[in-house]
C-alpha cells in the first residue's frame, strides 16, 4: 500500500517509526512546512519524495492513502482534501477545532465512503484495550473515570521541546483524548459537560490551566484535569474506579489501585499505541471496512467539546 504523511514533526515520526514495523505499506511522499528539514527526514526513513504542498503528494502515482499530522488547524480542510482526491485518510487528534469543520468532515465521509479514521490513540493503547475487554466481557463497569492531562509548556514548542509554529489547545485537543475515551469506556452518550479554565496566557493567547465535568446516560461521571503549567510529571494519567476493581493507565502500562503492574503485553501485536492504530487504519482500507474510531463514531465527541467552549 503506498501512502503519504503529511506532518514531519514529533509525531510524524512517531507515525513514521510505526509503519516501518508494521510492513506492507510504503510512504512515498514526506509534506513538511519547510522543505529541508522535511528533506532531511525523509532521507533519514527512505522517503523518495519531499515537499511543501500536499496536492503534490497526493498526486504521487498509487497513492491510497494519507496520514496527516499537521497543525490542528489544518486538519479538517486537509482531510476533506484528501477525500475530494479520493484518498483515505487518518487525521491526527484532533478532527478538528470547530463543530461545523467536524461535521463538515463527517459529511465527506459520508458522501465519498472512503475510509476517515481520526488518531484517537487511546482506543488502542493495550492499557486502555485491556479495561475495553473487560468492560464488553460484562466483568467492569465504569463508575468515574479520574483523569490528569498534564504539561509543562509555556512556551510554544512540541514534544521534542523544538519551535512550533502553531499554537497547541487544552480543550481542542488534549481533552478530545479523554472525553472520546470516556464515552468508548462506558458505552454511553454525554448528558452534562461542565468547564472552568485559568487566565488566557498573554503570549499563546490560550488558557493553561482548566477542569471539565462530564456525566453519562448511565450515571457515570469524569473529572479531568488539564494543565501546561505543570513541571513534571508529565502525560496524561487515568484512574478507572470500576464497580469490581480500581485501575491506573499511564500510556501503555496499567497498574491496579494497589499498585499492582498489570501485564498487558498479550493484549495485542504491540504495545506501541501509534502503532496499533496505524495497523488499524491500514487494515480497514484492506478489508473495506469502517475502522475503530472512524469520523462517525468520535463526532460526539467534537459535539461535547463545542458545547464546552460555548460554556467559557
Amino acid at each position: 500500500m503506498k501512502i503519504i504523511l503529511a506532518g514531519a514533526g514529533a509525531f510524524g515520526l512517531k507515525h513514521l517509526d510505526a509503519i516501518a514495523a508494521i510492513g506492507g505499506v510504503e510512504v512515498v511522499s514526506l509534506v513538511g512546512r519547510r522543505i529541508e528539514p522535511t528533506r532531511e527526514a525523509a532521507a533519514k526513513y527512505g522517503v523518495a519524495h519531499a515537499t511543501t504542498e500536499l496536492d503534490e503528494a497526493l498526486a504521487q502515482p498509487g497513492v491510497e492513502a494519507a496520514i496527516l499530522c499537521t497543525p490542528t488547524q489544518m486538519h479538517a480542510a486537509q482531510a476533506q482534501q484528501c477525500m475530494r482526491a479520493g484518498k483515505h485518510v487518518q487525521v491526527e487528534i484532533p478532527l478538528a477545532d470547530s463543530w461545523a469543520d467536524a461535521e463538515a468532515t463527517a459529511r465527506m465521509q459520508k458522501e465519498t465512503g472512503l475510509v476517515c479514521m481520526v488518531g484517537h490513540t487511546r482506543r488502542f493503547n493495550p492499557s486502555h484495550q485491556w479495561v475495553h475487554k473487560r468492560i464488553r466481557a460484562g466483568e467492569l463497569k465504569v463508575l468515574q473515570m479520574d483523569v490528569q492531562t498534564y504539561f509543562f509548556r509555556r512556551t510554544n514548542t512540541n514534544a521534542l521541546g523544538q519551535a512550533r509554529s502553531w499554537t497547541d489547545h487544552l480543550l481542542w485537543h488534549h481533552a478530545a483524548h479523554t472525553v472520546d475515551l470516556f464515552r468508548y469506556q462506558t458505552g454511553e452518550e454525554i448528558i452534562a459537560a461542565n468547564i472552568v479554565q485559568g487566565p488566557i496566557h498573554p503570549a499563546l493567547g490560550i488558557a493553561m490551566d482548566m477542569s471539565i465535568q462530564l456525566k453519562t446516560t448511565g450515571g457515570a461521571i469524569c473529572t479531568l484535569s488539564l494543565s501546561f503549567n505543570n513541571d513534571g510529571p508529565l502525560g496524561t494519567f487515568f484512574r478507572y474506579i470500576c464497580d469490581n476493581g480500581t485501575y491506573i493507565a499511564r500510556y501503555d502500562d496499567l497498574v491496579t489501585g494497589k499498585d499492582e503492574k498489570i501485564d498487558v503485553s498479550k493484549v495485542d501485536v504491540s504495545m506501541n499505541g501509534i502503532e496499533l492504530q496505524d495497523r488499524e487504519f491500514f487494515a480497514a482500507i484492506r478489508e473495506g471496512r469502517e475502522p475503530n474510531a472512524s469520523v462517525g463514531q468520535v463526532l460526539a465527541c467534537y459535539r461535547t467539546l463545542h458545547e464546552l467552549e460555548r460554556k467559557l
